[in-house]
């Protein structure tokens, strides 16, 4: 039977800790932390993701200065909120909800982002730090899978390791930090061929595809450990008389792995909460640097 990653469980962990450090470093300087996720547009599944940040933010004593833009807001309209909130000397952390509305352009935006508040990551300062091994703030997700990893006491020196993807979101952020780890590290995606032979030859495998339950025995070795990503809402079949009409799932069959991976993440409750419990790191971690206070979080930064 594969152990279960339990992200939920180490997310409240860290969520505690950051309560505490916001309880004594507000005493200290006099206000909170502060977060803004800017979101555009009209998309379900953002308003959820944003939903969900704002209530963890409640958790722990972060201030919310969210933005909801329109779905026809312009590149400028975007820009200039996100330099006000640059100006914002109460806010800490500018997150830029994704995906944007058809048009808008990614990269011109994210560039916009104060490199000091990009509490994502994603910033190509920050990304250039995370690629010369420098201090900095880490792409969220991936910063979580690693603190799952470290907190399962899951060996990386020197182990074998098989990213599938390469979004500068997970993929290749990802790949950099097993990387830093001493991990051997290769990297797979949509034009990989034979990509079961690849995979079969990770002792640590990271999926994130992108695609509902594209992994399954036939590429995973024996005893790996496999981290899945990817989270998605399938249909459910209306005969085996299920109430919801749909249900979530991975990039993996996890099914297929319980006597064949040595740990597996579940989907729900894996890898999702921690990309949220990292958000929330990069937040407080970029108010202690703004506030003058020490750094207090820095075993959870890759």
């Amino acid at each position: 039977m594969s152990k279960k990653l339990d992200g939920k469980q180490l997310a409240r962990e860290i969520e505690r800790r950051l309560h505490s450090e916001i309880e004594v470093g507000s005493k200290i300087v006099g206000r909170a932390p502060g977060l803004a996720v800017i979101r555009v547009g009209n998309d379900p599944a953002s308003q959820v993701y944003v939903a969900n940040k704002e209530k963890a933010c409640l958790r722990i004593g972060v201030k919310s200065f969210g933005s909801h833009l329109p779905e026809n807001s312009s590149i400028e309209d975007v820009q200039k909120k996100i330099q006000e909130l640059n100006n914002n000397n109460h806010v800490d952390g500018i997150l830029l909800q994704l995906p944007l509305p058809n048009g808008l352009n990614e990269a011109l935006i994210l560039k916009c982002i104060d490199p000091n508040k990009d509490v994502d990551g994603l910033h190509t300062l920050n990304l250039g730090k995370l690629l010369k091994g420098e201090p900095g703030l880490r792409s969220c997700t991936p910063a979580g899978v690693m603190a799952l990893l470290a907190r399962n006491q899951i060996p990386i020196k020197g182990k074998r390791a098989v990213v599938i993807g390469r979004s500068i979101l997970v993929g290749k952020p990802m790949a950099l930090m097993l990387q830093h780890a001493n991990a051997t590290v290769s990297v797979a995606h949509s034009q990989t061929n034979e990509l079961a032979s690849l995979t079969r030859q990770a002792e640590l495998l990271i999926v994130a595809a992108g695609k509902p339950q594209m992994i399954g025995k036939e590429h995973v070795r024996e005893n790996a450990v496999v981290v899945d990503v990817g989270i998605h809402r399938v249909p459910v079949d209306p005969l085996l008389g299920n109430s919801s009409t749909y249900k979530l799932c991975g990039d993996v069959r996890a099914n297929e792995l319980d006597d064949i991976a040595s740990a597996i993440t579940p989907v729900p409750g894996g890898v999702g909460p921690m990309t949220v419990s990292m958000l929330l790191v990069n937040t407080v971690t970029s108010w202690q640097q703004h506030c003058g206070l020490s750094i207090t979080l820095g075993d959870f930064l890759p």
